[in-house]
């Protein structure tokens, strides 16, 4: 029944690779293989970062930390475009460089320079920090002396720069491999790498931006989750064309009549709550049946199906999950289903299925699986079959082929009850909507994040609800 509910004609979103230090690496050497040379990208790569530290920093001083291979390059680039706009640039260095491109960028600063290449260990602090020490592929950490003085540096410097990564972070799972200071702005280069993404690694900087250096990745299977493009409902719509959300109520009623408003603001045309307690308010547009009719879940014209907000572990509960599943709906299984989902099995779910589990639910969904959270998103997506909405501080949307969206930017006050049967209600509308699981949790991911963004400090998950049509209008 899915296949047939749209609300007029909706345009892809348009996301950004997120790569791993081995497929940034090929993006390169296919950039080369074009007849490239390997220093123009270099300058390419130090003309965009020099252009970010000068429109945020103008002509305040500047001491540039070059270190031994390309990143330490782009570093030397970086300080003779920046004499070039007249900004007093100081470099100093680790080591010597060790590859051709980063040789050549050091020549062509001292052919500049107004000073000689200074010794890192007893440079002077300057106004402004850029690190060009280590970027994508570091496998160890910073020396202990090396980290203490980086963090000298970049704590006596009112505005800090991290070319790539910065130096000590692992390129692929964000781990710390010595202390890292933090950073006012960290410049990816080229793509974003995962590190960019992934906790501790991202909070070591307060903004980070990617800089074009002409490299793509049409292949890459994890992006950035972006603003969707939604459209209006189209002239011959209607409330069931639109999608029919059905929401099974359970032991704490009042978190399935929020997820059941929430699916009604973020875009379906039908909501019914099922089973609630009379006194639990909703919107009068909300429908209200009992489970003891048996034709509530057996209607055909069910676009999603949304169990386990507030649904309860009782066996009366399970019960419940497993008269929702025998449909075989389009199905979105949050919070308490997902706890009976772990004694069930994956079977029970339908083709088409959406689950949103928290890192505590998703371990008792998968035990066994560990990893950053985009590989335990993936993993669980492949061995469950369905679209999984891991949710924490760095949010994936991953899907059974190996896609996978990754969102970073949620506000910290979303850590509140109701929030998640918000985005559970959001899935199901999109979900009702368009008919791809895989969509409907990366639009609804995006929604709940924009209607935290809109709302005030210190919210509550009923606040979201008013600033959803305002987040939709955003993408239409």
């Amino acid at each position: 029944m899915a296949d047939r509910i749209r609300s007029g004609p909706v345009e892809a979103m348009k996301t950004e690779p997120i790569l791993t230090a081995a497929e940034m690496r090929a993006a390169e050497q296919a950039l080369f293989a074009t007849g490239i040379a390997e220093y123009d990208v270099m300058v390419r790569a130090g003309r965009a970062a020099a252009e970010i530290v000068w429109r945020v920093g103008g002509h305040r001083d500047v001491l540039v930390l070059c270190g031994p291979g390309n990143n330490g390059g782009d570093g030397y680039v970086i300080a003779r475009h920046l004499y070039e706009k007249g900004v007093p640039v100081r470099v100093a260095a680790m080591a010597d460089p060790v590859t051709p491109s980063a040789r050549q960028a050091r020549t062509d600063w001292e052919a500049v320079a107004p000073a000689p290449v200074e010794t890192l260990m007893t440079a002077a602090p300057a106004h402004q920090l850029v690190d060009a020490l280590f970027g994508t592929g570091l496998t160890r950490g910073l020396s202990g002396e090396l980290a203490d003085r980086l963090a000298e540096l970049v704590g006596a410097a009112t505005l800090s720069y991290a070319v790539d990564l910065p130096s000590g972070i692992a390129t692929d799972d964000g781990a710390l491999l010595s202390p890292v200071p933090h950073y006012d702005i960290c410049i990816a280069t080229g793509q974003w790498k995962r590190a960019h993404m992934l906790r501790p690694a991202a909070a070591c900087w307060g903004r980070a931006v990617c800089c074009d250096i002409g490299t793509v990745a049409p292949d890459a299977r994890v992006h950035r989750l972006a603003q969707p493009r939604l459209s209006a409902p189209d002239d011959e719509a209607h409330k069931y064309s639109r999608g029919l959300v059905a929401v099974i109520a359970g032991e704490m009623a009042g978190a399935a009549a929020l997820a059941s408003e929430a699916a009604a603001r973020g875009g379906a045309g039908y909501v019914r709550l099922l089973g609630a307690q009379a006194i639990v308010e909703t919107p009068h547009a909300i429908v209200r049946a009992s489970l003891r009719d048996e034709t509530a879940l057996s209607d055909a014209r069910i676009a999603a199906l949304l169990i386990g907000p507030g649904l309860g572990r009782s066996e009366a509960s399970a019960e419940k999950l497993k008269a929702g599943l025998v449909h075989r709906h389009s199905a979105v299984v949050d919070a308490d289903a997902l706890w009976h989902l772990a004694e069930t099995g994956f079977a029970a779910l339908p083709e088409r299925a959406i689950v949103t589990p928290h890192a505590g639910e998703f371990a008792r969904l998968f035990p066994d699986v560990t990893g950053t959270v985009i590989e335990q998103a993936l993993a669980g997506a492949r061995r469950s079959g369905a679209v999984v909405l891991l949710k924490g501080a760095t949010s994936v949307v991953a899907a059974p082929d190996g896609r996978a969206c990754v969102g970073d930017r949620a506000s910290s006050w979303l850590s509140t009850a109701g929030t998640g049967d918000v985005l559970a209600g959001l899935c199901a509308a999109r979900l009702a909507v368009s008919g791809d699981p895989f969509r409907a949790a990366c639009e609804a991911l995006w929604l709940h994040g924009e209607a935290a963004r809109r709302s005030r400090p210190a919210f509550i998950a009923d606040d979201l609800l008013r600033s959803m049509g305002a987040a939709i209008a955003a993408c239409l």
